[in-house]
Parts: C-alpha cells; structure tokens; sequence
C-alpha cells in the first residue's frame, strides 16, 4: 500500500505525519511518498523524511500514484477530481462542509474525518481534538499573558503589592483543563464554569473554583462538547457568568457544539461591565465565538476589552502539534491497515466505521447526510 502525505494550505503549520511517523509506517511495509516541503513549517525538511524512508514526489504524482491521502485541511475545490477513489483521512469538520463531503463522495473517494472519530476509551490514542485542544488551551493562556497590560501573579515589592490576576475559563474540556494547569502555574487566581457537574473534581484538582448552575441538561454522552440547554436554565447561566465576568481580568472561552454555531456565552453588556485592560481569548472564534463581539482570526477592541478570536492556535506550536496529530494518525492508520501492509477497511469496528464519512458512493454518516443540500 501507498500513503502520500500532501503539503498543507499556506495558512496551516501543521503535517499529517513527521519523519518518525514515517519509520514506523516503514515497519508496517507500507511506501509512503512525501510532497516535497510538506514538512517544512513543522520544522521536518525533506532529507529527513528520505532518512526515515519516504519517496519524495510531486504533488500530481501522488495523486497518482498513492491509495492513501493524508492532509490535515480539505482539498482544495479544483482538486476534486484528482482524488476520485482514493482514501482521504484529515481534519474535515464534516459537519460544517457536508456539501465537501458529497462532492468527495461522487468521486467515489473514502472519506474519513477525524473529528468524528467516536470519543470512548479506546479511541484516545487518535483523537485529534484532545491532542490539539490540549495545545490550544496551553497556548490560550501565554496568547492572554502577552496581550494582558498587567502581571498575572501576585508580587509583593517596595514599591508595593500586585494582587494577581483573575482568571475566567468558560468550558472545563481539554483545552479548558490545560488552561487551567497553565494558568495556575503563572500565578493566575482561575474561577472555572461549565455545564457538566461531572467535571467540577477535575477543575478543583487543579486548584481552579469551579461556578455551579443548577438544572444543566445531561452532557455525559456529548463527547466532551456543550449541549443545547433549556431557557430557564441558559437565563440561570448568564446571571452567574455576568457577575464572574464583572470581576475577571482574563476570560478563555472554549465551549462549541458539534456540527452547530458555538453558543454566545458573553453578551456586549457583559463586554462594557469588564475593566479596561481586560482580555478575551475566543477558542470557538471559527464557529461563531462565545461573545457576540469576536471576529474570527481577529483582535479587536471593544470597550477597552482586547478580544482575540483564535481557533488555529495549534498551528502557532507546529512541531509538537505534528508530533502529536501524526500519532493519532498512525495509531488510525493501524485499524485499517493488516500485518502485510495492505488496505483492510473493517466496518465492524465502531472506531473505522464512526469516523468514516463517506464510502463507495454512499455518504455514511446520518447527521452529514442531512446536511447536505
């Protein structure tokens, strides 16, 4: 068998495997073929993929010439036809480009999405969203280090005392929980708020107060997302979020759910009440924010609050991201291929078949299915 690791868009730092990744796919006998550069924001230069064993090739040849497709970002549109009836495996978002999807789909191509990867016990080794959440929540808290005017522990000096800063996290999922660790750690005083009371254990181990509401709807079963909650109890929320929010110098907010704009947890009056100097970092900014006020891949001000929009803060860490997405990928990567090195696509199991989007000529997924124009 054949995989072909594709050279990402220019916006993205990231590959779908490094060198390393390489060796070990070697050992599984399987060829892998490199677009030349593929590796290069990641810190990983074409020589050391050829040390590793890999071919380096063109990109039209390994359209040709691969079963396999690896990129982390979707094709892009006059790419389609290059694909027909090959492997793809990458970070699609199936929920937000179902039409993608379909277009892959009449292509005849296998589509698998990582981001639907079924997260239980078993799958932990190859989900992608609590690898680079993980990352997004460390660098989170640095992104509001360097943006806040102020320090964020207490100091105590001649010239008198620096109380320290008050930290708000609204989503106590990996990247949450990471900004948690980071936070303390720079001295940070973080008060935590999410909906499932399951995880208020987690957030005092860390040494973080966790914001209790009343009557949240059941989100054991989401995954580690948000779930939509009834009026009487988001009206509940928002009184207990705006009066933390009054008093915090540093808000990261983290909550999305699947395939759905991310719920706007921070309205602009909440925005007004804030001192100035405060700042947002908006970890859900590409599927709409959880201000009314963020503009994605922007920071903006906005009543003297400095409001980040970031959802690509993975990709300002490449080389550790790599490292850990293309583990994912190879540890995948395993299920579907057999000990000869060949293809071996076994829908009977829950992992293959939760992942997988679309296959000959049929689009897999129910909720992708109905998303489809």
């Amino acid at each position: 068998m054949i995989i072909g690791l594709l050279k990402e868009p220019a916006h993205e730092t990231r590959v779908s495997l490094l060198p390393e990744h390489v060796v070990a796919l070697k050992k599984l006998n399987v060829h892998v073929l490199v677009e030349k550069d593929a590796g290069q924001t990641a810190f990983a230069n074409d020589e050391k993929y050829s040390e590793a064993g890999a071919e380096i090739s063109s990109r039209n040849s390994i359209f040709e010439k691969a079963d396999v497709l690896l990129c982390i970002n979707p094709l892009d549109a006059n790419e389609t036809n290059s694909c027909k009836g090959k492997i793809l495996i990458g970070f699609y978002q199936a929920l937000f480009n179902a039409n993608l999807i379909s277009q892959w789909n009449s292509n005849n191509c296998t589509v698998f999405s990582m981001d639907m990867l079924p997260r239980t016990t078993r799958a932990q080794s190859m989900d992608v969203l609590s690898s680079q959440a993980n990352i997004a929540g460390y660098k989170a808290v640095l992104l509001a280090a360097n943006l806040f005017p102020r320090y964020f522990p207490m100091f105590m000096t001649a010239a008198g005392s620096i109380a320290p800063a008050k930290l708000l996290i609204l989503g106590a999922g990996v990247a949450g929980l990471q900004a948690i660790a980071t936070g303390k750690r720079l001295g940070a005083v973080v008060e935590v708020f999410d909906t499932r009371p399951a995880v208020k254990e987690e957030v005092m181990s860390l040494g973080a107060k966790f914001i209790e509401v009343e009557g949240a709807a059941d989100a054991s079963k989401a995954g580690g997302y948000a779930v939509e909650q009834t009026e009487e109890f988001l009206q509940r929320q928002k009184a207990k979020i705006a009066e933390s929010v009054a008093k915090s110098d540093i808000i990261i907010t983290t909550a999305q759910i699947p395939g759905k704009k991310a719920p706007v947890l921070i309205t602009k009056e909440m925005i007004a009440q804030m001192k100035n100097g405060s700042i947002i970092i908006d970890l859900a900014a590409a599927t709409g924010g959880n201000t009314e006020c963020t503009v994605n891949d922007q920071i903006i001000n906005v009543d003297g609050v400095t409001i980040a929009g970031n959802s690509k803060l993975p990709c300002s860490m490449p080389s550790d991201a790599s490292k850990l997405y293309g583990k994912n990928i190879l540890n995948f990567l395993q299920l579907i291929i057999n000990k000869e090195g060949q293809l071996n696509l076994n829908f009977e199991d829950d992992l293959v078949a939760g992942t997988c989007v679309a296959h000959a000529g049929n689009i897999t997924n129910d909720r992708v299915k109905q998303l489809i124009n």
